[in-house]
Protein backbone atom coordinates (compact mmCIF):
# COMPACT_ATOMS: atom_id res chain seq x y z
CA UNK A 1 0.00 0.00 0.00
CA UNK A 2 1.15 3.46 -0.87
CA UNK A 3 0.94 5.78 2.63
CA UNK A 4 1.78 8.98 2.63
CA UNK A 5 3.00 10.48 6.52
CA UNK A 6 3.12 13.72 7.56
CA UNK A 7 5.34 15.22 9.57
CA UNK A 8 9.17 13.82 9.89
CA UNK A 9 9.33 14.43 13.48
CA UNK A 10 10.46 11.51 16.30
CA UNK A 11 6.89 10.54 15.67
CA UNK A 12 6.20 10.77 12.00
CA UNK A 13 9.64 8.91 11.37
CA UNK A 14 9.50 5.72 13.53
CA UNK A 15 5.99 5.70 11.91
CA UNK A 16 7.18 5.56 8.69
CA UNK A 17 9.79 2.67 9.90
CA UNK A 18 7.43 0.10 11.17
CA UNK A 19 5.40 0.85 7.85
CA UNK A 20 7.77 0.30 6.00
CA UNK A 21 8.95 -3.06 8.17
CA UNK A 22 5.68 -4.16 6.88
CA UNK A 23 6.39 -3.49 3.42
CA UNK A 24 4.35 -0.83 2.20
CA UNK A 25 5.45 1.97 0.06
CA UNK A 26 5.92 5.03 2.33
CA UNK A 27 6.64 9.04 1.65
CA UNK A 28 7.38 11.18 4.44
CA UNK A 29 6.26 14.97 3.80
CA UNK A 30 8.21 17.60 5.67
CA UNK A 31 8.24 21.28 6.12
CA UNK A 32 11.08 21.86 7.12
CA UNK A 33 14.43 21.52 5.67
CA UNK A 34 15.35 17.96 7.59
CA UNK A 35 14.06 15.48 10.25
CA UNK A 36 13.17 16.30 13.25
CA UNK A 37 13.68 19.73 13.39
CA UNK A 38 10.83 20.76 15.49
CA UNK A 39 9.59 19.16 18.78
CA UNK A 40 12.04 16.63 18.65
CA UNK A 41 14.90 18.94 18.02
CA UNK A 42 15.88 20.57 21.60
CA UNK A 43 13.74 18.58 24.07
CA UNK A 44 14.83 17.31 27.50
CA UNK A 45 16.29 14.17 26.26
CA UNK A 46 14.73 11.78 28.55
CA UNK A 47 12.91 8.25 27.40
CA UNK A 48 11.00 8.24 31.09
CA UNK A 49 8.05 5.80 31.11
CA UNK A 50 8.36 5.89 34.67
CA UNK A 51 7.33 9.70 34.96
CA UNK A 52 4.69 9.19 32.14
CA UNK A 53 1.51 10.99 32.92
CA UNK A 54 -0.99 13.52 32.30
CA UNK A 55 -0.42 17.08 33.99
CA UNK A 56 -4.57 17.32 34.12
CA UNK A 57 -3.99 16.06 37.86
CA UNK A 58 -5.94 16.61 40.84
CA UNK A 59 -5.07 19.96 42.61
CA UNK A 60 -3.24 21.31 39.29
CA UNK A 61 -5.75 24.41 38.47
CA UNK A 62 -4.94 25.81 41.63
CA UNK A 63 -1.46 25.37 41.31
CA UNK A 64 -1.99 26.39 37.79
CA UNK A 65 -3.59 29.51 38.83
CA UNK A 66 -0.58 30.48 41.42
CA UNK A 67 1.81 29.92 39.25
CA UNK A 68 0.20 33.05 36.92
CA UNK A 69 0.86 35.72 39.31
CA UNK A 70 4.72 34.26 39.25
CA UNK A 71 7.47 35.27 37.32
CA UNK A 72 9.35 32.47 36.67
CA UNK A 73 7.08 29.16 36.67
CA UNK A 74 6.82 26.09 35.94
CA UNK A 75 3.91 26.03 33.76
CA UNK A 76 2.25 29.32 32.62
CA UNK A 77 -0.83 30.17 31.16
CA UNK A 78 -0.96 33.20 29.14
CA UNK A 79 -4.35 34.37 28.55
CA UNK A 80 -5.35 34.77 24.51
CA UNK A 81 -8.39 35.99 22.51
CA UNK A 82 -8.37 32.04 21.04
CA UNK A 83 -11.44 30.12 21.82
CA UNK A 84 -9.26 26.80 20.54
CA UNK A 85 -7.06 27.95 24.22
CA UNK A 86 -10.18 27.86 26.27
CA UNK A 87 -12.03 25.01 24.74
CA UNK A 88 -8.78 23.38 25.49
CA UNK A 89 -8.01 24.48 29.16
CA UNK A 90 -11.94 23.65 30.07
CA UNK A 91 -11.39 20.00 28.75
CA UNK A 92 -7.89 20.00 30.86
CA UNK A 93 -9.72 21.33 34.06
CA UNK A 94 -12.37 18.18 33.32
CA UNK A 95 -9.85 15.95 33.81
CA UNK A 96 -7.93 16.75 36.83
CA UNK A 97 -10.55 14.35 38.84
CA UNK A 98 -9.03 12.02 40.45
CA UNK A 99 -10.88 8.91 38.55
CA UNK A 100 -9.65 10.73 34.63
CA UNK A 101 -6.10 10.86 36.17
CA UNK A 102 -5.92 7.31 37.24
CA UNK A 103 -7.43 5.98 33.97
CA UNK A 104 -5.25 8.81 32.31
CA UNK A 105 -2.10 7.67 33.99
CA UNK A 106 -2.97 3.95 33.46
CA UNK A 107 -3.15 4.43 29.59
CA UNK A 108 0.31 6.45 29.55
CA UNK A 109 2.02 4.22 31.34
CA UNK A 110 1.02 1.40 29.44
CA UNK A 111 2.09 2.81 26.12
CA UNK A 112 5.40 4.29 28.02
CA UNK A 113 6.48 0.92 28.71
CA UNK A 114 5.32 -0.98 25.76
CA UNK A 115 7.17 1.99 23.97
CA UNK A 116 10.56 1.62 25.55
CA UNK A 117 10.36 -1.86 24.55
CA UNK A 118 10.02 -1.38 21.11
CA UNK A 119 13.05 1.14 21.17
CA UNK A 120 14.89 -1.34 22.61
CA UNK A 121 14.32 -4.02 20.65
CA UNK A 122 14.55 -1.44 17.32
CA UNK A 123 18.03 -0.60 18.91
CA UNK A 124 18.71 -4.43 18.71
CA UNK A 125 17.79 -5.03 15.32
CA UNK A 126 19.64 -1.59 13.90
CA UNK A 127 22.69 -0.78 16.44
CA UNK A 128 21.46 2.98 16.12
CA UNK A 129 23.46 5.34 18.27
CA UNK A 130 22.03 8.63 19.37
CA UNK A 131 24.07 9.38 22.50
CA UNK A 132 21.40 7.27 24.47
CA UNK A 133 22.32 6.16 28.51
CA UNK A 134 20.37 3.22 30.31
CA UNK A 135 21.41 4.52 33.82
CA UNK A 136 17.73 5.91 34.65
CA UNK A 137 16.83 9.01 35.84
CA UNK A 138 16.96 10.42 39.59
CA UNK A 139 14.24 12.87 40.20
CA UNK A 140 15.70 15.20 43.15
CA UNK A 141 13.66 16.67 46.17
CA UNK A 142 15.04 19.70 47.80
CA UNK A 143 12.44 20.31 50.30
CA UNK A 144 10.45 17.67 52.93
CA UNK A 145 7.14 18.43 50.96
CA UNK A 146 8.98 17.79 48.22
CA UNK A 147 9.54 14.16 49.53
CA UNK A 148 6.12 14.05 50.80
CA UNK A 149 4.96 14.16 47.10
CA UNK A 150 7.74 11.67 46.27
CA UNK A 151 6.95 9.06 48.70
CA UNK A 152 3.35 9.46 47.38
CA UNK A 153 4.67 8.59 43.87
CA UNK A 154 6.14 6.14 44.67
CA UNK A 155 3.14 4.06 46.02
CA UNK A 156 1.24 5.05 42.67
CA UNK A 157 4.53 3.24 40.97
CA UNK A 158 4.56 0.36 43.29
CA UNK A 159 1.07 -0.19 42.66
CA UNK A 160 1.77 0.08 38.87
CA UNK A 161 4.43 -2.43 38.79
CA UNK A 162 7.04 0.01 37.69
CA UNK A 163 10.81 -0.18 38.86
CA UNK A 164 12.03 2.40 41.18
CA UNK A 165 13.79 3.34 44.54
CA UNK A 166 13.18 6.07 47.03
CA UNK A 167 16.31 7.24 48.00
CA UNK A 168 17.59 9.62 50.82
CA UNK A 169 19.97 12.63 50.52
CA UNK A 170 23.16 10.58 50.55
CA UNK A 171 22.40 8.10 48.10
CA UNK A 172 20.81 10.97 45.93
CA UNK A 173 24.70 12.08 45.46
CA UNK A 174 25.80 8.72 45.11
CA UNK A 175 23.85 7.69 42.51
CA UNK A 176 24.68 11.12 40.44
CA UNK A 177 28.00 12.31 42.30
CA UNK A 178 28.62 15.43 40.45
CA UNK A 179 25.52 16.66 42.91
CA UNK A 180 28.16 16.72 45.40
CA UNK A 181 29.29 20.05 43.94
CA UNK A 182 26.13 21.84 44.20
CA UNK A 183 25.38 23.63 47.23
CA UNK A 184 21.40 22.97 47.14
CA UNK A 185 19.82 20.93 50.16
CA UNK A 186 18.41 17.76 48.84
CA UNK A 187 16.03 15.78 50.93
CA UNK A 188 15.76 12.61 48.81
CA UNK A 189 15.40 11.02 45.69
CA UNK A 190 13.26 8.87 43.30
CA UNK A 191 15.09 6.76 41.32
CA UNK A 192 13.79 5.19 38.24
CA UNK A 193 16.74 2.93 37.07
CA UNK A 194 15.01 1.44 33.92
CA UNK A 195 14.69 4.46 32.47
CA UNK A 196 16.79 5.88 29.16
CA UNK A 197 18.42 8.62 27.83
CA UNK A 198 18.92 9.62 24.02
CA UNK A 199 19.58 12.64 21.84
CA UNK A 200 16.09 12.25 19.96
CA UNK A 201 17.09 14.58 17.43
CA UNK A 202 20.30 12.71 16.72
CA UNK A 203 17.68 9.12 17.09
CA UNK A 204 15.57 10.53 14.46
CA UNK A 205 18.51 11.73 11.66
CA UNK A 206 19.91 8.43 11.81
CA UNK A 207 16.30 6.92 11.70
CA UNK A 208 15.42 8.42 8.72
CA UNK A 209 18.65 7.68 7.03
CA UNK A 210 18.22 4.12 7.31
CA UNK A 211 14.86 4.46 6.09
CA UNK A 212 15.62 6.58 2.61
CA UNK A 213 18.46 3.58 2.44
CA UNK A 214 15.74 0.85 2.43
CA UNK A 215 13.84 3.06 0.02
CA UNK A 216 11.27 5.06 1.92
CA UNK A 217 11.11 8.64 0.30
CA UNK A 218 11.67 11.69 2.28
CA UNK A 219 10.48 15.07 0.74
CA UNK A 220 12.26 17.87 2.85
CA UNK A 221 11.04 21.66 2.79
CA UNK A 222 7.51 20.75 1.34
CA UNK A 223 4.70 21.74 3.06
CA UNK A 224 0.72 19.43 3.28
CA UNK A 225 -1.60 22.18 2.08
CA UNK A 226 -4.19 19.91 1.95
CA UNK A 227 -6.13 16.79 2.29
CA UNK A 228 -7.57 15.63 -1.18
CA UNK A 229 -10.96 13.57 -0.56
CA UNK A 230 -13.33 11.40 -2.78
CA UNK A 231 -15.72 9.32 -2.05
CA UNK A 232 -15.25 9.35 1.61
CA UNK A 233 -11.19 8.95 1.64
CA UNK A 234 -8.57 10.52 1.28
CA UNK A 235 -7.10 10.38 -2.38
CA UNK A 236 -3.72 12.16 -1.73
CA UNK A 237 -2.09 15.54 -0.25
CA UNK A 238 -1.82 18.95 -2.13
CA UNK A 239 1.00 20.82 -2.04
CA UNK A 240 2.57 23.92 -4.23
CA UNK A 241 4.43 20.98 -6.40
CA UNK A 242 1.02 19.09 -7.21
CA UNK A 243 -0.72 16.24 -5.63
CA UNK A 244 0.12 13.04 -3.92
CA UNK A 245 -1.78 10.30 -4.51
CA UNK A 246 -1.81 7.78 -1.69
CA UNK A 247 -3.87 4.71 -0.42
CA UNK A 248 -3.56 5.97 2.78
CA UNK A 249 -1.99 9.12 4.96
CA UNK A 250 -1.02 9.02 8.30
CA UNK A 251 -1.16 12.70 10.25
CA UNK A 252 2.05 13.19 12.71
CA UNK A 253 2.20 16.71 12.32
CA UNK A 254 1.59 17.59 16.30
CA UNK A 255 0.34 20.64 17.08
CA UNK A 256 0.33 21.79 13.41
CA UNK A 257 -2.64 19.09 12.40
CA UNK A 258 -5.77 21.64 12.70
CA UNK A 259 -5.05 23.64 9.62
CA UNK A 260 -5.41 20.45 7.40
CA UNK A 261 -8.44 19.11 9.22
CA UNK A 262 -10.63 21.86 9.29
CA UNK A 263 -11.87 21.47 5.65
CA UNK A 264 -12.38 17.76 6.87
CA UNK A 265 -14.96 19.07 9.72
CA UNK A 266 -12.73 17.25 11.57
CA UNK A 267 -10.52 18.39 14.87
CA UNK A 268 -8.86 17.02 17.41
CA UNK A 269 -8.41 18.42 20.90
CA UNK A 270 -4.15 19.89 20.49
CA UNK A 271 -3.10 22.33 21.85
CA UNK A 272 0.90 24.03 21.80
CA UNK A 273 2.65 24.05 24.98
CA UNK A 274 5.81 25.81 24.62
CA UNK A 275 8.53 24.19 26.28
CA UNK A 276 12.37 25.53 26.72
CA UNK A 277 15.78 24.06 26.30
CA UNK A 278 19.75 25.01 26.40
CA UNK A 279 22.53 22.78 25.36
CA UNK A 280 26.02 23.42 26.62
CA UNK A 281 29.63 21.47 25.66
CA UNK A 282 30.54 19.84 28.79
CA UNK A 283 34.03 21.59 29.97
CA UNK A 284 34.56 19.11 32.96
CA UNK A 285 33.13 15.54 32.87
CA UNK A 286 33.40 15.50 36.94
CA UNK A 287 31.43 17.95 37.33
CA UNK A 288 28.43 16.86 34.83
CA UNK A 289 25.82 14.67 35.45
CA UNK A 290 26.24 10.40 34.55
CA UNK A 291 22.76 10.49 33.47
CA UNK A 292 19.65 12.68 33.81
CA UNK A 293 18.16 14.70 37.33
CA UNK A 294 14.93 15.72 37.27
CA UNK A 295 14.60 18.65 39.88
CA UNK A 296 11.04 18.68 41.22
CA UNK A 297 11.88 22.18 42.62
CA UNK A 298 11.89 23.91 39.38
CA UNK A 299 10.72 21.47 37.01
CA UNK A 300 13.36 21.82 35.49
CA UNK A 301 15.54 18.15 33.78
CA UNK A 302 19.00 18.33 33.31
CA UNK A 303 20.33 15.16 31.33
CA UNK A 304 23.97 14.13 30.01
CA UNK A 305 24.01 13.71 25.95
CA UNK A 306 27.26 12.30 24.96
CA UNK A 307 29.71 15.72 25.60
CA UNK A 308 26.76 17.75 25.87
CA UNK A 309 24.46 18.63 29.01
CA UNK A 310 20.93 19.40 27.87
CA UNK A 311 18.97 21.20 30.59
CA UNK A 312 14.79 21.96 29.68
CA UNK A 313 11.99 22.82 31.34
CA UNK A 314 8.69 25.53 31.61
CA UNK A 315 5.45 24.89 30.02
CA UNK A 316 3.73 28.20 28.59
CA UNK A 317 -0.05 28.11 26.97
CA UNK A 318 0.81 30.67 24.80
CA UNK A 319 0.02 29.83 21.17
CA UNK A 320 2.66 29.97 18.32
CA UNK A 321 4.13 32.31 20.69
CA UNK A 322 8.41 32.22 19.34
CA UNK A 323 9.95 34.63 21.50
CA UNK A 324 12.09 33.16 24.34
CA UNK A 325 12.12 35.99 27.20
CA UNK A 326 15.48 36.30 28.82
CA UNK A 327 14.09 35.86 32.31
CA UNK A 328 12.63 32.16 31.49
CA UNK A 329 16.28 31.55 29.44
CA UNK A 330 18.04 32.86 32.72
CA UNK A 331 16.45 30.78 35.39
CA UNK A 332 16.91 27.52 33.24
CA UNK A 333 20.80 28.34 33.35
CA UNK A 334 20.62 29.64 36.41
CA UNK A 335 19.19 26.20 37.87
CA UNK A 336 21.19 23.96 36.11
CA UNK A 337 24.25 25.88 37.10
CA UNK A 338 23.28 25.64 40.83
CA UNK A 339 22.54 21.83 40.13
CA UNK A 340 26.03 21.21 37.98
CA UNK A 341 28.38 24.18 39.12
CA UNK A 342 31.53 24.24 36.62
CA UNK A 343 30.44 21.25 34.82
CA UNK A 344 29.59 23.59 31.37
CA UNK A 345 30.03 27.11 30.29
CA UNK A 346 26.51 28.00 30.40
CA UNK A 347 26.31 31.65 29.31
CA UNK A 348 27.54 30.07 25.56
CA UNK A 349 25.01 27.55 25.94
CA UNK A 350 22.50 27.13 22.58
CA UNK A 351 18.96 28.33 23.82
CA UNK A 352 15.56 26.71 21.77
CA UNK A 353 12.08 26.18 21.85
CA UNK A 354 9.55 24.00 21.14
CA UNK A 355 5.43 23.57 20.53
CA UNK A 356 4.45 20.20 22.76
CA UNK A 357 1.78 18.81 21.04
CA UNK A 358 -0.51 18.38 23.98
CA UNK A 359 -4.20 16.75 24.47
CA UNK A 360 -6.27 18.25 27.77
CA UNK A 361 -6.59 14.27 28.97
CA UNK A 362 -2.69 13.32 28.80
CA UNK A 363 -2.66 10.60 26.62
CA UNK A 364 -1.80 10.71 22.91
CA UNK A 365 -4.58 10.04 19.91
CA UNK A 366 -3.42 7.67 18.12
CA UNK A 367 -6.52 5.97 15.58
CA UNK A 368 -8.30 5.69 12.52
CA UNK A 369 -10.59 8.79 11.58
CA UNK A 370 -13.99 8.77 10.37
CA UNK A 371 -12.36 8.22 6.72
CA UNK A 372 -11.46 5.09 6.38
CA UNK A 373 -7.78 5.61 5.29
CA UNK A 374 -6.85 8.86 7.30
CA UNK A 375 -5.11 8.02 10.69
CA UNK A 376 -3.80 10.03 13.67
CA UNK A 377 -0.57 9.68 15.46
CA UNK A 378 -0.90 13.41 17.41
CA UNK A 379 -0.96 14.83 20.57
CA UNK A 380 2.06 13.21 22.72
CA UNK A 381 2.67 16.63 24.81
CA UNK A 382 6.31 15.85 26.73
CA UNK A 383 6.15 12.27 26.24
CA UNK A 384 6.94 12.36 22.40
CA UNK A 385 10.33 11.07 22.51
CA UNK A 386 9.24 8.25 25.27
CA UNK A 387 5.74 7.43 23.78
CA UNK A 388 7.17 7.69 19.77
CA UNK A 389 8.08 3.76 19.07
CA UNK A 390 5.26 2.49 20.79
CA UNK A 391 2.47 4.89 19.07
CA UNK A 392 4.18 4.55 15.90
CA UNK A 393 3.98 0.38 16.43
CA UNK A 394 -0.03 0.69 17.21
CA UNK A 395 -0.61 2.69 14.46
CA UNK A 396 1.20 0.26 11.82
CA UNK A 397 -0.94 -2.38 13.77
CA UNK A 398 -4.00 -0.46 13.26
CA UNK A 399 -3.19 0.15 9.49
CA UNK A 400 -2.45 -3.87 9.07
CA UNK A 401 -5.49 -4.20 10.48
CA UNK A 402 -4.03 -6.40 13.83
CA UNK A 403 -5.54 -6.93 16.97
CA UNK A 404 -2.35 -7.14 18.72
CA UNK A 405 1.58 -6.39 18.15
CA UNK A 406 2.90 -8.88 15.68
Amino acid sequence: MRIVVIGAGVVGVATAWYLTRDGHDVQVIERREGPGLETSFGNAGGVCPGFAGPWAAPGMPRKALGWMFRAQAPLKIRPRLDIGQWRWLAQFVANCTPARFATNKAQMQEMAHFSLACLRELRRETGIEYDHGTAGVLQVFSSDDELAGGRRAAEVLKRMGVAHRLVGADDVRAIEPALASSDIRFTGGLHLYDDETGDCHLFTTRLAERLAAQGCRFDYGMRAERLITRDGRVAGVGCASGEIAADAVVLATGPWAKELLRPLGLSVPVYPVKGYSLTAQITDAGHAPRSSVMDEHSKVMVTRLGDRIRAAGVAELAGFDPREPAPVIAALRERVAQLFPGAADYSTAETWHGFRPMTPSGPSIVTKTGYDNLYFNLGHGSNGWTQACGTARRLADLVADRARPQ
